[in-house]
């Protein structure tokens, strides 16, 4: 049996990246305040057992949408805090795109700039082939027209970086059992949680966080909500009773090659690679892959390359324990290494290398693609991602300003609220729901 308090102030679900900042930072506000922490992380598996631990890691600000972008600048500023102990590679991240998506890349550029995040634009293909050269001699990539340089971000070792923040959370005074299932919640007449049952007992609360990742869905039931709900467009326009949840597989994998392939001329590690294009890809034999828009992400790996690509729907229900091991179409190593041989000479003929490792796995998406930061209950403060969790370190600094009293500018514009008021997150021209 676990060892359970019979209550706590502070209850935190899951010990991923959210559960575990979370109460990190929980914890620290209590010391600051002059209090003993009295924070509890339970899950049912150990740290980063779902999707942060087998995250790609890669941390970026690219994004369209102004309230993702202040939002990962404040992550950003966490990751930056302590890179050897959250495991972070701070090298850069380049975004690339076609004709299409130069108006949305400079949008991005210009609010970078007007929040002071450092990035450089270049735009034309010319232009382009050019900067992408001084990096890499062999590039050769087309169809990439606009190209989005962001000196800061990178990637984290995701199970490393899980283990360092589980390291903070509990110096800060934070306690972790594993091995405990939520099966329930027992509220008041408010909607106010007073007790979260468990299989190894019962705890009495004040306040609670759920971070679960992909199992927001069974919580969310738990806490009797929803799973459907109508979404206002900002047009005024209400699309009535959709699905709140929809699982996507995240399509990622792994070529087996000395890291050092993908250096830069220097021997230095290069900054992660995003490209969006829409010349045909064929793979090294003219077989033709896609004539259509695609896109691929890659970075150095301890044990190669790792990426990924745009990933599939799988539907509104998926049972996700056990927790995916292998997440990828037959035809996804096809795509991605064709796309790896397209971007540069280098990766001509590694077809054969390709790794099929654990990774990717499977996201639960909100009904608007962008996550939910909100207090769904009284004293229930839930985190539900929509699949953007790992390099979001920071999310749980503001719920804890959040939960002791504060205000947080940057999750404000996440509440759930945004759905009826049609206060929804605009789209870009990528081919990721995400970006």
């Amino acid at each position: 049996m676990a060892d359970l308090p019979d209550r706590v102030k502070y209850l935190v679900i899951g010990a991923g990246v959210h559960g575990l900042s979370s109460a990190w930072h929980l914890a620290k506000e209590q010391r600051a305040r002059g209090e003993e922490p009295d924070v509890l992380i339970v899950d049912k598996t150990g740290i980063g057992a779902g999707a942060s631990g087998i995250a790609c890691g890669v941390v970026r600000n690219n994004y369209f949408q102004p309230a993702m972008s202040e939002l990962m600048a404040a992550n950003v500023e966490v990751w930056e805090q302590d890179p050897p102990g959250f495991s972070y590679h701070p090298v850069g991240y380049v975004a690339l795109g076609c004709g299409a998506q130069v108006d949305d890349l400079t949008a991005v550029y210009e609010r970078q700039q007007r929040i002071g995040y450092p990035s450089e634009l270049i735009v034309g293909a010319d232009a382009v082939r050019s900067h992408m050269k001084e990096m890499f001699p062999d590039w050769r990539a087309q169809g990439v027209e606009v190209c989005l340089h962001e000196e800061k971000g990178g990637y984290a070792n995701n199970m490393a970086s899980m283990q360092g923040l589980a390291k903070k959370a509990q110096e800060a005074g934070a306690r972790l059992v594993t091995g405990v299932t939520v099966t329930g919640f027992d509220m008041d007449d408010s909607g106010a949680v007073k007790t979260v049952q468990t299989d190894q007992g019962d705890i009495a609360v004040e306040q609670v966080v759920v971070g679960v990742g992909p199992w927001i869905a069974s919580l969310w039931e738990m806490l009797g909500l929803s799973d459907r709900i109508d979404v206002r467009t900002p047009e005024g326009d209400v699309h009535k009773d959709q699905e709140m949840w929809t699982y996507w597989y995240l399509q990622e994998g792994e070529i087996s090659v000395d890291p050092k392939l993908l250096s830069l001329p220097d021997g230095s590690m290069p900054p992660v690679l995003h490209v969006d294009s829409d010349a045909p890809l064929y793979d090294d034999d003219g077989k033709l892959i896609t004539d259509e828009l695609w896109g691929n992400y890659f970075k150095q790996d301890p044990h190669g390359v790792q990426g990924g690509a745009a990933p599939i729907i799988v539907g509104h229900e998926f049972e996700v324990d056990p927790y995916p091991t292998a997440s990828v179409e037959s035809s996804f190593a096809d795509m991605w290494c064709a796309s790896l041989s397209h971007c540069m000479e280098r990766f001509e003929g590694k077809r054969g290398t390709y790794a099929n490792v654990r990774s990717g796995g499977v996201g639960c998406f909100t009904a608007a693609s962008f996550p939910i930061f909100d207090d769904m209950r009284p004293n229930v403060y839930v985190i539900a991602d929509s699949n953007h969790g790992y390099k979001m370190i920071g999310v749980g600094r503001e719920v804890a300003q959040v939960m002791t009293g504060g205000h947080s500018s940057v999750l404000y514009p996440f509440r759930y609220e945004r759905f009826a008021t049609g206060d929804l997150h605009p789209v870009s021209n990528s081919p990721y729901p995400w970006s």
